[in-house]
């Protein structure tokens, strides 16, 4: 490691580099980070560096929680360590190909940090590796594209916006050949950063895209996808348009998912583990087991795959979102979709998580989950055909997702396994973060209370 750092200094000097630009993640998926001078990157190459632990106990707007123990205005908010990914490396494309690195959070013995949502998510890979088992995942993300700016958007208070395109105009080649030169710019920005954007198509809605990354392993495939969520807001930005990724921002159109899609392999002979070609649909016993644990502690685990207030508007009956922890064959309207393919392409697809999720901690979850499943040797009930939503009413209760934030916060913070696998540190931190979510939106009136309330009560 010390031989590969000063070859990557020597490497950035040699190029006349005179800056980078350092990034870490927080609960909430926002990339936090500044740039640096060569000089100063090279200290914190070669050792942990600080950065102020504030961003790991404030919100999505800078507001500190008052309720968690992990940093706040009794620690005084000392700097928390952190170290630098030179394996994350990119050039970003429109700023004179300054070098750009990821960090992560460690503990004060360099170790695994109790809250770092990128620490978290290596803990579980780490669970993972132990069993003898690799992770390949992608997500795909939609996200609705408007023709605003950052001051526009607060100018107009958040309505009448104008979107990139108009109409419903799901997988159309009318409007991405009418967007064709925007649509090229997008997919080449990301190559430039070694986000490979398998698929990019309109979806239903105005101005409404999806993208989906290509698939990749262990940290990567989250790194991609956070870096993703970012940068397409930049993109946007700097052609005077805006990206959101909220799971609803209109109860007109459907919302914006950001289903992951996963499967396992053998680390030690590189072996895909869910296809067997003998059983039926293809499914070996690992794919079962681990769907089976899935299913098992999606409930528990919601919270850190619909983390928002906003994010419960999404998951109700028939908005192409599951509102039950259910599995099926290639269907959609279920939680867990299992697509039967060849070795390479046989996966599930995890449908709960929204665009405003935290990748790393969607992964987490969904790996934590599936491993026990493995562990327990779980037994997996049989695959819903049909209407998922028609069969809601009959289902256990412990099956059925809790319809809003606070609800989620509670069945998490009680959760047994959300403890043993994420350990107490962070499922106290992340329970009071939503729990400071929750009274944060209580504390305000809003339109729909304003309409219906103010004349006829």
């Amino acid at each position: 490691m010390p031989h590969m750092i000063e070859q990557k200094l020597k490497e950035l000097e040699s190029q006349g580099v005179s800056h980078v630009k350092i990034a870490l993640t927080d609960i909430d998926g926002v990339l936090r980070g500044k740039y640096l001078t060569l000089k100063k990157f090279k200290s914190a190459a070669k050792a942990c560096a600080g950065f102020c632990d504030c961003v790991l106990g404030w919100d999505c707007a800078d507001q500190l929680y008052d309720n968690v123990s992990f940093t706040g205005w009794h620690t005084a908010f000392p700097d928390a360590l952190y170290q630098i990914d030179l394996l994350s490396e990119r050039r970003m494309p429109d700023e004179k190909h300054v070098p750009f690195y990821l960090g992560e959070f460690v503990s004060n013995d360099a170790e695994h940090h109790p809250i770092c949502p990128r620490s978290l998510l290596r803990r579980v890979l780490k669970q993972a590796e132990n069993m003898g088992l690799g992770l390949s995942y992608s997500f795909e993300y939609e996200f609705f594209v408007f023709k605003e700016t950052p001051h526009s958007v607060r100018e107009k208070n958040y309505a009448d916006l104008t979107p990139l395109s108009p109409g419903m105009f799901g997988y159309s080649i009318l409007r991405n050949t009418w967007l064709s030169d925007l649509f090229g710019e997008f997919i080449e920005y990301f190559k430039k950063l070694d986000i490979e954007i398998e698929g990019l198509h309109c979806e239903t809605g105005p101005g409404v895209w999806e993208a989906a990354l290509q698939y990749d392993n262990g940290i990567a495939a989250a790194d991609k996808a956070n870096l993703f969520k970012t940068f397409s807001k930049t993109f946007f930005q700097k052609r005077d348009m805006m990206a959101t990724f909220m799971a609803k921002w209109s109860m007109e159109y459907p919302g914006q998912s950001g289903h992951l899609h996963m499967s396992l392999y053998d680390i030690n002979t590189g072996k895909p583990l869910f296809h067997d070609a003998g059983a039926p649909n293809a499914m070996s016993e690992t794919m079962k087991q681990y769907i089976a644990g899935v299913i098992k502690y999606m409930k528990p685990f919601l919270v850190m795959s619909a983390p928002n207030i906003n994010s419960y508007t999404r998951l109700v009956k028939g908005a192409w979102a599951p509102t039950a922890a259910t599995w099926g064959i290639d269907n959609r309207t279920t939680a867990v979709r299992a697509i039967p393919g060849d070795e390479i392409s046989q996966r599930i697809e995890f449908r709960i998580g929204a665009a405003d999720g935290n990748p790393y901690l969607v992964a987490a979850a969904v790996l934590g989950a599936g491993l026990k499943g493995i562990e327990e040797k779980l037994i997996l009930s049989d695959p819903v055909k049909g209407n998922a939503y028609e069969i809601q009413d009959r289902l256990p209760d412990e099956l059925l997702f809790p319809s809003n934030l606070k609800d989620a916060v509670r069945v998490f913070r009680k959760s047994k396994e959300a403890r043993e696998l994420f350990g107490d540190e962070f499922v106290d931190h992340y329970a009071g973060s939503r729990d400071w979510e929750v009274r944060e939106y209580e504390k305000h009136v809003t339109d729909w209370q304003l309409q219906r309330y103010f004349e006829i009560i």
